[in-house]
């Protein structure tokens, strides 16, 4: 009976040390644990997902941006915190149309990748960025946010306005920046 008791102090110790460690981490603003947050779709909502997002983006003539990764992926749990931010947020609202494509575990979406030259291979989250009209502008070529737990969201900020439309008055034709 001692041993049933043993094990069940010892779960209840180890339930209320992951409680006070995610109490830890949201108070301290640490970067999240994989598998955090559900951020990516099914792989099979990729497609559908990323053709919503192209047609939101011309309508409000706003910037793509796809975010391959996977919940299981650590650095993109930041990346998307690092996306939501006080700072970032308005921001990516303003500019830009986030998609999250699904790569499973490295074997899902690779067909959108290499659609938009992003080599997932190299670590995710990977980037793209494309226009209104669905052009690609951007593709991260060599794993720039595959550390993200080791940069900081001034990074995600940096991004963001180097690659956010120009908001100047535009000759009929003309495509943003």
């Amino acid at each position: 009976m001692r041993r049933v008791n043993s094990l069940r102090e010892s779960n209840l110790l180890a339930l209320q040390a992951a409680w006070l460690l995610t109490l830890l981490t949201a108070a301290l603003g640490w970067p999240v644990l994989a598998g955090e947050r559900e951020i990516f779709a099914a792989p099979a909502q990729a497609k559908p997902d990323l053709a919503a997002g192209l047609k939101t983006a011309a309508a409000g003539h706003k910037r793509v941006i796809i975010d391959f990764g996977g919940n299981w992926c650590g650095d993109c749990q930041v990346l998307d915190r690092y996306f939501h931010d006080a700072t970032n947020r308005p921001i990516l609202d303003a500019n830009y149309v986030l998609v999250h494509v699904n790569i499973g575990q490295m074997d899902q979406n690779l067909d959108i990748a290499a659609q938009y030259h992003v080599p997932v291979s190299k670590g995710v989250p990977a980037l793209a960025v494309l226009d209104e009209d669905g052009e690609l502008l951007y593709s991260q070529r060599s794993g720039e946010f595959e550390a993200m737990r080791r940069m900081s969201a001034s990074s995600v900020t940096d991004f963001l306005n180097e690659w956010k439309p120009s908001m100047g008055v535009r000759d009929a034709g003309s495509a943003p920046k």
